[in-house]
Parts: structure tokens; C-alpha cells; sequence
């Protein structure tokens, strides 16, 4: 049935308003206009987006220091705008802010926090007082950070505190080029930094044990400079590896976030230029080489270094001939204590584990 029209002042029907045809035809194509124009959009998108995933494997073959900066992260500062000068700006009010120089154009910073029983002498202290305190009767730990962040970062300073609650030192630094040390970043320059902190140590703590503490990255710098330790017959106490990898080319290829792992020729993409850059990190190899007692710990929730990386070293590292006289122990971390990659330090079983 017909719809009837308006009604005008007479009551009478008013022709019904249609609009003329070239008008709806106009109206219909607006909405066409605008859905073609987002696709088109959309697809653009897409074809950018693709074409930038398929150019970034070529980019980082021809520049293989992009691939060395993804490795160390260096020049992620996490948190920002804190003074590393003022460790106390961190809760740390019994720890020393130090510079030392491993070579003329390197300047390093380190943090030395002292055990809880020197807290309430280590108050308004200065450096020299620090550094002779390392010689009272309390183990060092020397302890190498992961990748990105600084010497300040939130999970570091908590395993300070609670590892100076057990009584230890711990003398901690940033490897050339991380936070506000001086140098360009690289595996021989992090080892050397860390071997020259390790002796400053060692000048100063007389005959106390020294235990060198490695997490992530810092697993690949730990197992170099014991071993070079070991080689020259002045190993440390013993070395504690916290979420280890074998080798950073594993460690690349098993890495949850790599969106290139399943991208034809990822290795001669992408780990042949770690290569290149004169970067192994290669734990597989120096634990062959190590002579001292040897403490794993690695959470089975681990979402940035696999579990099974760090188990896979424990079986090389038991099997070592140079680890015969030595324990070697691994202590995994359920997944329902959601430790994950770098709080294995809320564990209420560390100090007996350390122990």
C-alpha cells in the first residue's frame, strides 16, 4: 500500500517529496566512496608493511652493527632520569658510587653496597672507607647485569639489598657505554671491564671469598672472564649464573620475540652478522674451561631466555671434565611462582640455596 504524503493546511495530501534521481544516485556513492577509500588505505598499509618486514633482514646484513646495538641494547636507559652518581636515590643509603678506568679512553661507574652489619657505619662515608671495608671478613659478590637498563635498574637494586641483607658486598658496574660510562660497546671490551673491576676487587678484599654473579647478558660476560680467571690460575669462588643461555646464536634463534625465526635464511640474515660483529657470548664453550664451583638458577617461566637453554648448559657444564672436583648445581624455578626472567630474587629459598 501507498504511503500516504504530508498533509497541507486544507487537509489535503501533499505530493510526496522524493529527491531527484541524479541526487540518490550521488548519496549511494558517497558510502561507496568512503569504504573503496579505506581499503585502498588499508591495503597501502599493508603492502608498506610487508615491504618494510621483507627490507629489514637486507638492512641488517649490510649493517651488522644494527644487530650488535639489538644485542647489547645499550642505549635503552631504564628507568629514566635517575643520577647514578646518587645511588641513595634508590634506597641504597649504605652504597658508594665509584669511577675507575680500565683503559685511557674507558671510564666505567660501579656501585659498592656494603653488607648490613657496616649500614649504620657506611653513613656519610667516603670512597676510601668503602674500599677498605671490602677487606673485613665478608664474601664480595661481583655482579654483571643483563642487557639494556643500567646499574640502577629496579630488579638490580632489590637483589643488592637483599643480597647485602645475607652479608655480602656487592660491587656492581656498567660495561662501557651502558648508563654514564664512557667507551664503545663490545664482547672483548664488557670482558675486559669486568676483569679489571674483578682485580680492583681482589687488590683490596685480601683472602675473602670472591663469587662472580651473572644474569642474562651478563651470563656471557661471567663464563668469559672465568674462564680467563682459570686460565691464569686466580679463579674466583665461585660463579653464579642466573637465567643462562649456551650461546647468543641460540639465545637469538630461541628468543620468544623474533617475529624472523621462521624467515628463509635467518641465519644468514640475522646471526651470521652477531658473528661478524665479534659477538658468542659463547657459555657452551667456556664452561669446558671453568675450574670452580658452579650455581644455575633459571625460572621455568623464563619469556626472554628459554628454560631449556639453561638446562642444556647444566648438562654440558656436569659433564665437563674441568668441573670434576667442582659442584655444579641447578635450581629451576616452577612456573607458578612467576619468576619469569629477572625476579628469582623474591625467592624466600635464596639465602638457603646461596648457603
Amino acid at each position: 500500500a501507498a504511503v500516504p504524503g504530508p498533509l497541507d493546511k486544507g487537509c489535503s495530501l501533499r505530493r510526496s517529496l522524493r529527491l531527484p534521481a541524479s541526487a540518490a544516485a550521488e548519496g549511494m556513492k558517497r558510502p561507496l566512496g568512503r569504504r573503496y577509500g579505506l581499503w585502498f588505505r588499508l591495503r597501502k598499509l599493508m603492502l608498506w608493511l610487508l615491504g618494510m618486514y621483507i627490507a629489514i633482514p637486507f638492512l641488517v646484513k649490510l649493517c651488522p652493527a644494527i644487530q650488535a646495538k639489538l644485542v647489547f641494547l645499550n642505549f635503552v636507559r631504564v628507568p629514566y632520569f635517575i643520577d647514578l652518581k646518587r645511588p641513595q636515590d634508590q634506597g641504597l643509603n649504605h652504597t658508594c658510587n665509584y669511577y675507575l678506568q680500565p683503559e685511557d679512553d674507558v671510564t666505567i661507574g660501579v656501585w659498592h653496597t656494603v653488607p648490613a652489619a657496616l649500614w649504620k657505619n657506611a653513613r656519610g662515608k667516603d670512597q676510601l672507607w668503602f674500599e677498605e671495608a671490602l677487606g673485613s671478613s665478608h664474601p664480595v659478590i661481583l655482579y654483571l647485569h643483563g642487557n639494556a637498563g643500567t646499574r640502577g635498574g629496579d630488579h638490580r637494586v632489590e637483589l643488592y639489598k637483599v643480597l647485602s641483607s645475607l652479608g655480602y658486598h656487592v660491587v656492581t658496574f656498567d660495561y662501557r657505554g651502558w648508563g654514564d660510562s664512557i667507551g664503545s660497546p663490545s664482547e672483548r671490551g664488557m670482558t675486559y671491564d669486568a676483569l679489571h673491576v674483578f682485580d680492583w676487587i681482589k687488590a683490596r678484599s685480601g683472602d675473602n671469598p670472591v663469587y662472580i654473579w651473572g644474569h642474562s647478558l651478563g651470563t656471557g660476560v661471567a663464563t668469559n672472564l672465568v674462564r680467563r680467571l682459570c686460565e691464569r690460575e686466580t679463579p674466583p669462588d665461585a660463579l653464579i649464573l642466573e637465567s643462562p643461555f649456551t650461546n647468543i646464536r641460540e639465545e637469538a634463534r630461541s628468543h620468544p620475540f623474533s617475529i624472523y625465526r621462521y624467515f628463509p635464511g635467518f641465519d644468514w640474515f640475522f646471526l651470521d652478522p652477531i658473528t661478524t660483529s665479534g659477538i658468542k657470548f659463547a657459555n657452551d664453550e667456556n664452561v669446558k674451561y671453568i675450574s670452580c664451583s658452579l650455581l644455575i638458577l633459571h625460572a621455568e617461566d623464563d619469556p626472554v631466555v628459554p628454560f631449556h637453554l639453561g638446562k642444556k648448559l647444566y648438562n654440558i657444564a656436569a659433564t665437563s671434565r674441568s668441573f670434576r672436583d667442582y659442584k655444579v648445581q641447578f635450581v629451576p624455578f616452577h612456573t607458578d611462582l612467576g619468576y619469569r626472567h629477572k625476579y628469582i630474587y623474591r625467592s624466600p629459598d635464596l639465602p638457603r640455596i646461596l648457603r
